[in-house]
């Protein structure tokens, strides 16, 4: 499949801190090979990452458990080893011998998922070694089941080395709850270890030779938003390294009845933890340096709402090296640390750094961080035409949280550099730059949740969208590897006398700043036409910069435009992009504007509602397509049908990949397309279902007349005026979206006469299916001067819950189709009776298509 929307990368995939060390602690490695008595949390981070088996720790073990709520592990009988002391306390053990884990993931999302991976509901799978890291009373726990052993330093040999490079993979983690402790002491006291099991911080790693599924990891980890997560590393038959989550939930509360821990986490995701630390401005100086380099100094200002934090987590790309870290003036410690391929962090191009402060934080304490760093993560493509974006974030940051930014750049003359924000004045005071440098300082109008800039040696077409400036940077060029049409060969008549003569036709090569002020002009209607639906574009500028490659990536006020939508239809047509795909492409200005209401003014809660930008910023760019040619609309949407239904070597298809509210768990070596078809194309449906669910049921209720437009006044516009009235500056969960569609559901739309969506999120929004809608035992009874209809909806290839609301209409003479009303499919079979005019002899099921069903 050809992206060219919207990439995964960067920070649009918004992942809980706690989940990314999670899904990524299966590879930390050390930034550092020597310990520094002055800097005692390396040293402690150091001892962590490289702790071995203690010879006076070998016990046989027999008949021992860990429990950890959801997560049951058995070491029935074997040899066990622990790690030596850090800081007093023992963090970690190796098992060989026979043991079992059992896992039950707690909805039919979740066991959907586990058995897409191991080929089972649940996971119960018997494994020959165990290796653990915890910080807590593990030890102790098993202590009871323990024996003496004759064998400790063989045992120690065979498995000294791979706990020693295993150990690596943990530290990080470990030193979020042992920082507390530092200054090192020789060992850990009482009041420490009571501080540790008081603030709730409980973490288990155990990474398990499965004799079926090989080797995968089990994590518990108290801290996080989602406290189970289960996965695999694994390289797919392309050769590309992914991190599959096979299951990842929250716990409930004990005592909480299993009907309403189906119900809650069948159709919410988790609500993510309120981080302690909140980055509420940046003031950052950037040093450009084409074609790659950058030099930076950032200042955070940070709130604390919550205290006791010692150690702070930031993203930063793995292309830049921190210098120094400062608090309020003072050096600090800080590590950066490497993620492992495959993994979320990586796949975002970014490592951490943790930043040590001198003392845990209280609430109400003002921080300010300065971080000084630098390195190559600007990419070149080709003569004048640099991104920024694809090589990780280039500040650091704790996730797509709502701050101010003041940013300055020094850059060399010739170029032309463009921010998120707007271009103030550089004080009149300000010295003449060495070397002919151009300065420019670009500050947010409001607070936004991620900042960018580019940089290209650009031209500039301008358009105004109401009282908004939409600009269109553009080179001459694109990028090297772009792909260009083969030389056409063209041949006399072969039946001519000979000798035949050959035209070759050189192929055109695109330029951009032909089609740069269209392209602008473009997203100039969009702005407008979204304007008048959801209320004002939320900045006074709109900026498009040309990028390399087929996706796009929009920013508050600043889209990275693939060099893709710059072409014209002949273009696309010399390319032999399919019809489908080339429809695509004219819509990405569109759908990136989109994006400055849904994704930037609002962002998504957790991963789990990271969908509905994506979904929500097509459909609306689709709306408009609607409203110029049906047809076009119609052929995009059998296209993102198709992608689901299309079948893999292995004979699975993308729909089967899981629900939209996965996430970037689609992205997965079963899958690696599965982000991109369900994501998009069944977010994109799910947003149609309930636009047309919303105007038929309206024009059912007396007094309405069908409306078939897309004005500002239909109820699935007005719905998005809500929304973005209520969360603008805000993050927002599918749940609470849902929530506000439901306040006006009218009456046909009320399942079991409640005022409630949850049978379209249950079944649809954390569905997969695609099902075949059939009519059975159809009768027309005479009335009066009207007609009853009656029979039998069939819902084939479908779960036994799903829930459907199905538009029967009447056909008469001419093909003219009359809505008779909506029927609630439930399961495989559903009577229902409906009201016709008089004379009604036919009925047809959604013949407008639009429910996402399987092709009849």
């Amino acid at each position: 499949m050809t992206k060219v929307l919207r990439k995964i990368g960067g920070l649009r995939i918004a992942v809980g801190i706690g989940l990314v060390l999670c899904s990524a602690a299966a590879g930390f490695a050390a930034a550092s090979s020597t310990e520094n008595p002055a800097r005692p949390a390396e040293a402690l981070f150091l001892q962590l990452g490289k702790v071995g088996l203690d010879p006076a720790r070998v016990y046989q073990v027999r008949g021992a458990s860990l429990e950890r709520s959801a997560v049951h592990i058995t070491l029935e009988d074997g040899t066990i080893a622990f790690t030596q002391d850090v800081m007093g306390r023992v963090t970690g053990a190796f098992f060989e011998g026979d043991g079992e884990i059992l896992l039950t993931p707690p909805n039919e999302v979740e066991r959907k998922s586990m058995s897409l991976f191991t080929g089972m509901a649940i996971l119960e799978e018997r494994f020959a070694t165990a290796y653990f890291r915890f910080n807590d009373d593990t030890m102790t726990e098993l202590r009871p089941d323990l024996r003496a052993t004759d064998n400790a330093q063989e045992f120690v040999a065979r498995w000294g080395e791979t706990v020693h490079n295993l150990a690596q993979a943990d530290a990080m983690r470990l030193l979020l709850s042992f920082s507390h402790s530092l200054p090192v002491v020789a060992t850990a006291s009482s009041s420490d270890a009571t501080r540790l099991r008081e603030s709730g911080d409980r973490m288990l790693h155990a990474r398990l030779q499965g004799t079926k599924l090989g080797i995968f990891d089990v994590y518990f980890d108290s801290t996080a938003a989602e406290q189970v997560v289960v996965g695999q590393a694994r390289t797919a038959e392309s050769g590309v390294t992914y991190y599959d989550v096979w299951t990842s939930f929250a716990l409930t509360a004990p005592g909480q009845a299993q009907d309403l821990l189906e119900q809650s986490t069948e159709s919410e995701s988790p609500r993510p933890r309120v981080d302690s630390i909140a980055v509420r401005r940046y003031e950052i100086t950037v040093d450009v340096n084409p074609p790659k380099q950058i030099h930076t100094e950032a200042r955070l200002q940070l709130d604390v709402t919550r205290g006791e934090e010692r150690t702070l987590l930031f993203e930063l790309s793995r292309f830049l090296q921190v210098e120094s870290v400062e608090m309020n003036g003072q050096p600090v410690e800080f590590i950066h640390n490497p993620a492992i391929e495959g993994t979320q962090l990586s796949r975002r191009g970014n490592d951490l750094v943790a930043v040590i402060l001198p003392e845990p934080t209280h609430g109400g304490q003002k921080i300010e961080l300065r971080f000084v760093y630098g390195g190559e993560v600007l990419a070149e493509a080709g003569s004048g035409l640099l991104y920024v974006g694809a090589r990780g974030t280039w500040y650091p940051n704790r996730g797509t949280v709502m701050a101010d930014f003041d940013l300055t750049f020094r850059y060399p003359p010739g170029w032309t550099l463009v921010a998120t924000g707007k271009p103030v004045p550089i004080s009149a005071a300000t010295p003449v730059l060495a070397n002919g440098e151009q300065e420019a300082r670009w500050i947010s109008e409001r607070p936004i949740p991620v900042a960018g800039f580019n940089l290209g040696k650009y031209k500039v077409a301008t358009v105004q969208a109401g009282n908004v400036i939409v600009e269109t940077y553009a080179t001459a060029g694109v990028e090297r590897d772009f792909p260009r049409t083969p030389m056409q060969v063209i041949e006399s008549n072969p039946a001519a006398p000979v000798p035949r003569q050959r035209v070759l036709i050189a192929p055109h090569n695109p330029s951009p700043v032909d089609t740069q002020l269209s392209v602008a002009e473009a997203a100039a209607r969009a702005i407008q036409y979204y304007a008048e639906r959801f209320g004002p574009f939320p900045y006074s500028r709109l900026a498009l910069t040309q990028m390399p490659g087929r996706d796009s990536q929009g920013w508050p006020g600043l889209v990275f435009l693939s060099s893709y939508a710059f072409l014209n239809e002949e273009e696309r047509t010399q390319l032999h992009f399919p019809s489908f795909r080339r429809l695509l492409q004219q819509q990405i200005p569109a759908h990136e504007a989109a994006h400055q209401w849904w994704g930037d003014l609002i962002t998504w809660s957790s991963y789990r509602d990271q969908w509905f930008s994506e979904g929500l910023a097509n459909y609306c760019s689709l709306m408009m397509v609607q409203e110029k040619n049906p047809a076009w609309f119609r052929e995009i949407m059998n296209g993102y049908r198709d992608d689901l239904l299309e079948k893999n070597k292995d004979g699975v298809s993308p729909m089967d990949a899981g629900p939209v509210t996965l996430g970037g768990r689609l992205l997965s070596s079963h899958f690696p397309e599965g982000y991109e078809a369900i994501s998009y194309g069944r977010g994109t449906w799910l947003f149609h279902m309930l636009r047309t669910m919303l105007l038929d049921a309206t024009a059912q209720e007396p007094g309405r007349k069908a409306r078939n437009g897309s004005g500002p006044d239909e109820p699935f516009v007005r719905a998005l005026r809500r929304l973005r009235q209520r969360y603008e500056g805000r993050s927002l969960s599918t749940r609470e979206m849902f929530d506000v569609f439901a306040e006006d559901l009218p009456p046909a739309l009320r399942y079991e006469g409640k005022t409630s969506l949850d049978w379209f999120l249950v079944g649809w929004v954390n569905g997969t299916a695609l099902p075949r809608l059939e009519l059975k035992a159809v009768k027309f009874i005479p009335k009066g001067s009207s007609t009853v209809v009656s029979g039998t909806i069939l819902q084939k290839d479908a779960p036994e819950n799903l829930v459907t609301s199905v538009p029967v209409y009447a056909v008469f003479t001419g093909k003219k189709l009359v809505l008779l009303g909506r029927v609630f499919a439930d399961g495989e079979e559903s009577s229902f009776h409906l009201p016709a005019p008089a004379g009604t002899r036919k009925i047809v099921l959604d013949p407008n298509e639009t429910i996402l069903t399987s092709p009849r």
